[in-house]
């Protein structure tokens, strides 16, 4: 490798064809942020970088910054290819989905937990076991996390304890919860809301008792979280 060559593991966010046979293509990085990187003659039946620069996947690449913002993609080798996730449309199209969101909230140099979490979701969605309600809704809740957007789950709006067997509410004005003898947020809700916002992964929270239907109660919650402080949903 020449001196001007750099390496770094890969995830595939976009790619867009360009000219006959090229693809300008968007990576996540562990270490050099995002890169936009051309690779010559991707398309072409015999290209030896196709195989490298697969979605759903982990690839270690060498390439060359450019003078402007695109560099030059000099070979992609496979590390991981999440191959289970293919296998069902509805895995896919919730693939695409986490993709695109997480390209949409990041900067051009964003943290390594971002990579962490983007190679974790494809994890998460290659174990077929995994309720992909429950990922999606991990995943939202990691995106606020690392955007500095965690819902306080401890006490309530007037600064109170939140109490075993009580009922409460979410208040957005207030990004909180408050007692309500009809509200829908109960003891095992938030419980279940502290651990998806923790370190946690799927596979664990997968095996919390009713996790299938306390997925389906805080997602509405969640998506509007990620409504009104990241402008996605």
């Amino acid at each position: 490798m020449n001196a001007h060559q750099q390496v770094a593991d890969a995830i595939i966010l976009t790619r867009t064809d360009y000219g006959e046979a090229d693809r300008i293509i968007t990576m996540l990085t562990s270490s050099q942020g995002k890169l936009r990187l051309i690779a010559k003659g991707v398309r072409r039946v015999k290209s030896k970088l196709a195989g490298g620069v697969e979605l759903f996947s982990v690839t270690n690449v060498t390439y060359i910054k450019g003078r402007s913002e695109i560099g030059t993609l000099i070979s992609a080798r496979l590390q991981v290819h999440y191959g289970h996730i293919v296998e069902d449309i509805d895995r896919t199209m919730l693939g695409y989905e986490l993709i695109k969101q997480l390209n949409k909230v990041t900067e051009d140099e964003p943290e390594l937990e971002y990579f962490q979490l983007l190679q974790q979701a494809f994890d998460a969605l290659n174990d077929l076991s995994i309720s992909i309600v429950l990922i999606k809704l991990w995943f939202y809740a990691q995106l606020l996390r690392l955007g500095g957007h965690t819902p306080n789950l401890r006490t309530d709006s007037e600064g109170s304890r939140l109490s075993e067997g009580q009922a409460y509410e979410f208040s957005f004005d207030e990004s909180g919860f408050s007692a309500r003898p009809s509200g829908q947020y109960g003891t095992d809700a938030i419980k279940f809301l502290r651990l998806i916002f923790s370190d946690n992964q799927p596979v664990v929270l997968s095996k919390v008792q009713g996790s299938s239907e306390l997925s389906q109660l805080c997602t509405p919650l969640l998506m509007t979280l990620m409504q009104l402080h990241l402008r996605i949903g």
